[in-house]
């Protein structure tokens, strides 16, 4: 092979583009910006859950409250405080730079949503990447692998994967990967109740959970004391993804992972 030629294969194999629409994506093995990478919003932590597209612009999500302006019990995110659109974010930190564009709480306020197991669990925002990292971004799960797709409701006792990244961990990535098992499902379906083995810390808010079978299905929101300590509420990223898009960003879609999903801890 020519000089040329093989300059122009290599380049073909150093990035991805996704069917999606959206742009370039980095190889999962050199990604800085990935589901599962630490967000900081105003001095707030939390963990990324997945890599979203609508309108030709990509987005990183984490939860709703990490943003938020009140106290940590400030759950109800039809009252509760948050700081404004446009506020900015750092991804991370030090691999990338965005821009809050979309927030659940706000969202329900402005649409004056009244519905209690909504403003209780609707816990999802999104950060639009600023276009010039969008090369450093890639949609794979680390340690997992997925997501494939939006999931739907998962059964009691059913097995999911997460993948945390607080800073309490000391930068032990062992203890990122987790795998737990569903304990419960709220009356309208908007939340899980589930125990994970490593369960949940702070600053793993907004952190994504996948089915057995790689499915995206929901988003950390609360850690819980009761009835089972150490349990997690996660909150329906199908109804999370629905809400956003016909309050903000219509067309959200989730973008796949480019590494074949391995349900496995090992």
């Amino acid at each position: 092979m020519s000089a040329p030629r093989l300059a122009v294969a290599l380049l073909a194999a150093a990035v991805l583009v996704l069917p999606s629409g959206a742009a370039a994506y980095a190889p999962a093995a050199s990604a800085t910006v990935t589901p599962g990478v630490m967000t900081l919003t105003a001095g707030g932590q939390c963990t990324a859950n997945f890599v979203y597209t609508a309108g030709g612009k990509t987005y990183l999500g984490q939860a709703a409250h990490c943003s938020s302006t009140g106290a940590q019990t400030d759950t109800d995110g039809c009252e509760s405080g948050s700081l404004p659109l446009g506020t900015r974010v750092d991804i991370g930190p030090g691999a990338a730079s965005g821009r809050l564009a979309y927030n659940s709480w706000l969202a329900m306020q402005a649409a004056g949503e009244t519905d209690d197991e909504t403003c209780a669990f609707n816990d999802f925002a999104l950060i639009e990447i600023d276009p010039a990292d969008v090369g450093k971004v890639n949609p794979s799960v680390p340690k997992f692998g997925g997501p494939t797709r939006v999931g739907g409701a998962s059964r009691m006792l059913a097995t999911v994967f997460s993948y945390g990244n607080s800073s309490l961990r000391q930068g032990i990535t062992l203890l990122s990967p987790k795998q737990g098992t569903v304990l419960s499902t709220s009356p309208g379906g908007w939340s899980r109740n589930v125990l994970t083995v490593t369960p949940g810390v702070p600053g793993d808010s907004g952190s994504g959970f996948l089915d057995a079978g790689g499915a995206a299905i929901g988003t950390l929101s609360t850690l819980a004391l009761l009835p089972i300590p150490g349990s997690n509420g996660v909150g329906d990223l199908g109804r999370e993804l629905a809400y956003a898009s016909s309050h903000g960003i219509p067309g959200l879609e989730l973008v796949p992972g480019t590494e074949p999903f391995r349900g496995s801890l090992l």
